[in-house]
């Protein structure tokens, strides 16, 4: 069995190693004797992921990648240790996904004429009001 990220790509699960530990938090006697959490560690640099996707994970700055190249994905969101595992899996996948997504290039844009000019003429008008606010000199 695998967890598939796309198409043409799928991670085997005896890559990733899952083991289960107890949840903290409230839940009274149900999470003082049940391993219901689930830690999620996958090491990239001895996983079978091409070059392209382990160099990609490894620049992305995400704290859940140790300096080791492992990602650690802690799972207690449910009581249920199946749905934990399947919610820790699904957000590796969603992890992997982000890391090679490729970013929109920012293209600098300037400020148009009119918008410059409204600002300068804004700024006229605001001195002139504090000019007004200014004390009254005496005319004689």
């Amino acid at each position: 069995m695998n967890l598939i990220i796309s198409a043409s790509l799928e991670i085997p699960l005896n890559e990733i190693e899952i083991s289960a530990v107890r949840a903290h938090g409230p839940g009274g006697q149900h999470v003082n004797k049940s391993a219901t959490a689930v830690h999620l560690r996958f090491d990239i640099n001895n996983s079978s992921l091409p070059e392209f996707y382990k160099k990609k994970l490894l620049s992305f700055h995400d704290k859940r990648i140790s300096k080791d190249g492992v990602i650690i994905i802690k799972s207690q969101d449910y009581r249920s240790q199946y749905q934990n595992k399947e919610e820790a899996l699904t957000r590796l996948k969603e992890l992997i996904l982000r890391a090679v997504k490729k970013r929109k290039k920012r293209k600098p844009t300037r400020p148009t004429a009119a918008s410059q000019k409204k600002r300068v003429e804004k700024k006229i008008k605001r001195g002139q009001l504090k000019r007004l606010r200014d004390r009254v000199k005496d005319i004689e």
